[in-house]
This record gives C-alpha cells, structure tokens and sequence, in this order.
C-alpha cells in the first residue's frame, strides 16, 4: 500500500474511532424507599438487567457500570460491561447523583480517551423502561447536533402539573407548592396551563461537556448540560416506591417483553 493511502487509512481509523457513543449504567446496592429494587424481578429479570439489554441493543459501543454492587457488576459481565466500583460515600442515600457521575466520568477517562467519547448514555438501574428506538433516536440527533448538550426523554403529565401540587404543613393543612399567582389560566381543568412534562430518567443521551461542566449544569439534574432536547415517551420513570413496579410491569409487558422474550 502507498504511504499516502497507509495515512489516509489511519486518518480515517482515527475519525471512525472518535465517535465512540459509550452507556454509563448506575446503580446501587441498597435502597430505602424500596429495599433490593434494582435486583427485583419484573417480567422474569432483576430490574437492573433491562439497562444492559438496551445499552447492548443500542448504537452504543462500550458499557459501563457503576455499582457497589457485586451482583449488578455480575449481570454487567454478561453483556461486555467494565466494572466501576462505586465508593462507599458515594453510595449513600444523600449521596448525589452528580457526585457519582464524575467519579465514573474519572473512571472511564481511564479507558478512553475522552476525545473519543461522541455520547454518554445514563441509564438506571431502577428504570426498565428504556425505549431502545427512542435511545437510538437520541443518540443520532445528538451526534448531529451542535447546539444541543443532550437528549432527555420526557413524559406528559398534566395531571402533576405544578398547579396541583401541595405541601401538607406539619398540622395537616394543605397549601399550594408553588405560588399560584406565578402561574397563568390556573382553574380545574388539569390542563388549563398547557402540557406539562416530566423527565422520566429512561433516556439520558449527554455529550462530553455535560460531566465536564457539570456544576453549571440545569437543576435539579446537573448532568442535563445547558440545553437539553426532548425526546418524548409514552410513560415511565424511575422506581422509587411499590406502586410504581405494576406500572412499569405494564409498560414492558405492553412493549414487547415476555419472561422469554426480548423484543429489541
């Protein structure tokens, strides 16, 4: 081969090899509000194994996961993921989220250079409704895009619109949590302030700048960068009490999975 066409080669490698999209699956050992969730089953699997099925089902190239948690990192070797061993103070219940994450964007800098890194995609290990085409979705808008931080999937919700949420005082009495006169069209038509949107954690797409610029990033969630585009899904969230498990049953029986079946 001609030494100009070994460059043009190497280049090209090079390029190809820059635009590595890498998931960041977390998730810790121990939970108050729900002991054990990210390893109870749904649909016949530990809840933290559906991130790894999508992350391994998606356009991304390398997994990691970040746990305290010898039984999370074993489902994680199934499915190619590096191991990040979460510190003790990071896995705290008023550890911060944000805390965890740079420590694992230190981590994976370890393993690659972070001008490969095109994508970071936060999945949780309490959310198994991960929608792999609306993840796909996320991660090409966002490597085409030079305006936009990430991609965050959001979910209508008008009936927890801020209208409607109350703070119960210590003596029972029930007050607005926001201060209505902020608010324009408040009646009780749940709607009557147009559509109201939750992030519902599924789908967290971030380009580089998010973790390196994290402390200027949008609250409460730091890691959302300056500007964010929406990816809308149908429902979901994640899990943080037991109601919450029958409706996210629902969701993955109603997208396709069986205790046998993978549907992506």
């Amino acid at each position: 081969m001609e030494p100009t066409l070994v460059i043009l080669f190497i280049n090209i490698r090079r390029v190809y090899n820059q635009k590595m999209n890498i998931a960041l699956i977390i998730g810790k050992k121990n939970s108050i509000g729900v002991p054990g969730k990210n390893l109870r089953n749904i649909v016949g699997r530990p809840a933290a194994e559906y991130a790894f099925i999508c992350a391994s089902s998606s356009k991304i190239d390398k997994i990691f996961v970040s746990t305290d948690s010898d039984e999370i990192a074993q489902i994680g070797y199934k499915y190619d993921a590096i191991h990040i061993r979460r510190p003790a103070n990071l896995a705290t219940p008023d550890a911060l989220t944000e805390d965890a994450l740079l420590h694992a964007y230190e981590e994976i800098k370890k393993n690659i250079d972070v001008e490969d890194i095109k994508t970071i995609s936060l999945l949780f290990c309490n959310n198994p409704a991960i929608d792999v085409i609306k993840l796909n979705e996320a991660i090409e808008f966002l490597n085409s895009s030079n305006e936009f931080d990430s991609c965050f999937s959001v979910a209508k919700y008008d009936m927890f619109s801020p209208a409607r949420a109350r703070k119960v005082s210590k003596n029972g009495e029930i007050n607005p949590f926001v201060d209505l006169n902020h608010l324009e069209n408040v009646s009780s038509i749940r709607d009557s302030q147009g559509a109201c949107f939750f992030c519902d954690l599924s789908i967290q797409v971030m380009k580089p700048i998010c973790f390196k610029d994290m402390e200027n990033g949008q609250l409460p969630f730091k890691w959302q960068g300056k500007k964010s585009k929406a990816i809308e899904t149908d429902f979901g969230f994640d899990i943080d009490t037991e109601w919450q498990y029958v409706v996210i049953e629902y969701w993955l029986k109603t997208h396709g999975y069986t205790e046998e079946k993978i549907p992506w």
